[in-house]
């Protein structure tokens, strides 16, 4: 990376403090239940584990918007589905404590709040490792009535905001027509809309951006990306298949490629490679930060270079975790220029 242009990028930080994102999609908290044990039980041959914390974390697409909460000062909404039942005020309470607007969320007594619980234990001889984990979510598309009524929602908040994130994690919020009424609102008026999605990524037609990962990518592309050849060929078969304005294929410890619509071609080098520590949450992490950067007015180019030095800092965490401006600045400010590590 060149002076000036670490420069530019430095100068650029602070306006991710300006836009509002709002957030549409598969919302979720990780439960974390941590004991100790020491011993096996005389009704069963499992472990006995004596409780001494549970850590709430938010998860799925609320990951993302926590991630922007933490970046912008709370300019976050979120548009999602919960149940009616015992983790629902957990879920929203945990959005209060991040700083995001939950006012939009519609609640479905039909439909479980997606929560992924973690139990983890460890005794005097051993690090704390996960026993078992227990999935409560309804993966059902949502009803024809929450729809309709995710539907305006949306219709009330996306001209209230700068930008959208689509996060899909195939739990049943985005249905076809959630995805074309957000994608037609955000044309409408003029809003940065941006995708975060596994699978089926041909259903998001004529979106501004969407930031899938390698193997998702391949998949959708119906190649293997194992060179520079074909990873271009990946990200031109995507712009085609998808008429995005840009692509923005997450290439682990490659980095990032970053294609867009007027052929142009940016490959984003990883950072702080060796710093890796837990990768849980990055890809929310970098679309939150993309979105931000897009919508304050940076280039494409700039939004997946500040994407990625988001991501290389929440890697360095376990579990979900967020940066803000200063630490963004902080760590570009230390940053090699020729190795993209960070100094000490």
């Amino acid at each position: 990376m060149l002076n000036a242009e670490k420069k530019e990028i430095l100068n650029s930080i602070d306006k991710l403090l300006n836009p509002s994102v709002l957030v549409i999609g598969d919302m979720a908290i990780d439960e974390m239940v941590y004991g100790t044990t020491d011993r096996m039980s005389r009704e069963a041959p499992v472990l006995i584990l004596r409780h001494y914390k549970t850590k709430i974390i938010l998860g799925g697409a609320s990951n993302a918007a926590h991630n922007i909460a933490s970046l912008n000062g709370g300019k976050v909404s979120v548009i999602g589905v919960h149940g009616d039942d015992y983790y629902a005020p957990i879920l929203l309470n945990a959005f209060k404590e991040a700083n995001v607007n939950t006012e939009y969320m519609v609640q479905d007594e039909t439909r479980a709040t997606t929560v992924k619980t973690r139990i983890s234990g460890s005794c005097s001889q051993s690090v704390t490792q996960q026993i078992v984990r227990i999935d409560r979510e309804t993966i059902d598309p949502v009803s024809k009535e929450t729809e309709d009524k995710v539907i305006s929602r949306m219709e009330k908040a996306i001209p209230l905001h700068d930008a959208v994130i689509l996060s899909d994690y195939n739990i049943g919020l985005l249905t076809d027509n959630i995805i074309s009424k957000a994608i037609e609102l955000c044309k409408k008026y003029n809003k940065i809309i941006v995708v975060d999605a596994q699978k089926d990524l041909e259903r998001f037609k004529g979106v501004t951006s969407m930031t899938p990962n390698q193997p998702d990518s391949e998949k959708a592309a119906g190649i293997l990306i194992k060179d520079e050849e074909s990873l271009k060929k990946a990200g031109n078969i995507l712009l085609d298949k998808t008429n995005a304005d840009s692509v923005l294929i997450t290439l682990g410890g490659d980095g990032m490629a970053l294609f867009e619509k007027d052929g142009s071609y940016n490959k984003v080098p990883v950072f702080n490679k060796t710093d890796v520590f837990d990768v849980t949450g990055a890809g929310d992490t970098v679309v939150a930060a993309y979105t931000l950067a897009m919508a304050a007015g940076l280039s494409k180019k700039n939004a997946a270079f500040i994407g990625n030095l988001a991501a290389s800092i929440v890697i360095r965490y376990f579990g979900c975790a967020t940066t803000t401006v200063d630490i963004l600045k902080d760590t570009l400010t230390k940053m090699d220029n020729d190795t993209y590590t960070i100094r000490k």
